[in-house]
């Protein structure tokens, strides 16, 4: 309701994940348009042993928005014996159904998921006892989603949760705007159904009544801004009700529904920098359009 009420009316992207959502997440992660997860898939192969060799052995992996938990397998195979997974996710029921699949996976491993919602603060179990350092796992380019000043309040306390241990963060690059258009505008469609199923999800949980085929998926990339955003075009002039109150919409009028900041190498080092961590190796892939950062969190 807060959303709609605003001027101009916004809403954060975390209230895309839902069990569709995160479903349909899922099949946005392997359409041919999509790079991030495929190049972030490859540069996590490639320099698995370099990764490995930083993390250490007996790690605690903390992975923030962990979905599916498909990303982290990759890490898995690569560290010598890590004594616990903590998977975070908004979405229990997903992050449910994919820690038991990893527990039956990885028997020797303590798999112990959280359902929270990170950037509202959290609070972890201690650290295993004699256990290595703890190794926060923040892949995808979420932290472009957030505003430049929400990506350094959840590094800040990011660089609290993992204090003595360190970040491993996946950041997309700044690159060819046809190349991120055709990544956020798939040809089967399924990102708008991913934009959409918000008004869905708003239809089934809170009785809302938006009218699905009288609203357009709409994303594009803002350059000053280095970013892409994503909206819910209104096709035609409409009312829509939720809870009592009635929101009226111009044809034309939009709900603004993600962002997805791209980056500089040295810019995302800055800002990790600015809050606290100490930033060290940089993995890219041959064509730098991803990134991955290794941030030594401060001790204390």
């Amino acid at each position: 309701m807060a959303g709609l009420a605003a001027t101009p009316r916004s809403i954060s992207p975390k209230y895309f994940y839902d069990a569709a959502g995160s479903a349909l997440f899922d099949r946005i992660c392997e359409l041919p348009e999509y790079y991030p997860t495929r190049t972030e898939r490859a540069i996590l192969r490639t320099h698995a042993a370099d990764i490995a060799a930083q993390i250490g052995g007996r790690a605690e992996i903390v992975e923030f928005g962990a979905g599916s938990c498909a990303k982290v397998r990759l890490l898995l195979d690569a560290l010598e014996r890590p004594a616990r997974y903590l998977p975070i996710d908004i979405s229990a029921e997903h992050l449910g159904a994919a820690a038991a699949s990893l527990r039956a996976d990885y028997p020797a491993l303590d798999v112990l998921p959280v359902a929270a919602d990170y950037t509202r603060g959290l609070t972890l179990p201690a650290p295993a006892a004699g256990g290595g350092q703890r190794v926060g796992f923040f892949p995808g380019s979420t932290i472009g989603n957030f505003t430049p000043d929400e990506a350094l309040q959840f590094l800040r306390l990011a660089a609290r949760v993992l204090r003595g241990g360190a970040l491993l963060l996946g950041a997309d690059l700044v690159k060819d705007p046809a190349v991120l258009h055709a990544a956020y505008n798939d040809a089967q469609g399924v990102t708008a159904a991913f934009n959409l199923n918000l008004l869905a999800r708003a239809n089934r949980e809170l009785g809302a009544r938006f009218d699905l085929a009288q609203f357009s998926h709409s994303a594009f990339y803002n350059a000053p801004l280095r970013r892409i955003e994503m909206h819910l075009v209104s096709r035609r002039r409409q009312k829509v009700a939720l809870c009592g109150e009635c929101f009226e919409f111009a044809e034309g009028d939009s709900l603004h529904t993600e962002n997805s900041y791209k980056f500089t190498l040295d810019g995302l080092r800055a800002l990790a920098a600015q809050a606290g961590f100490r930033p060290g190796p940089v993995w890219t892939d041959p064509q730098h359009l991803f990134s991955l950062h290794w941030l030594q969190a401060p001790d204390n």
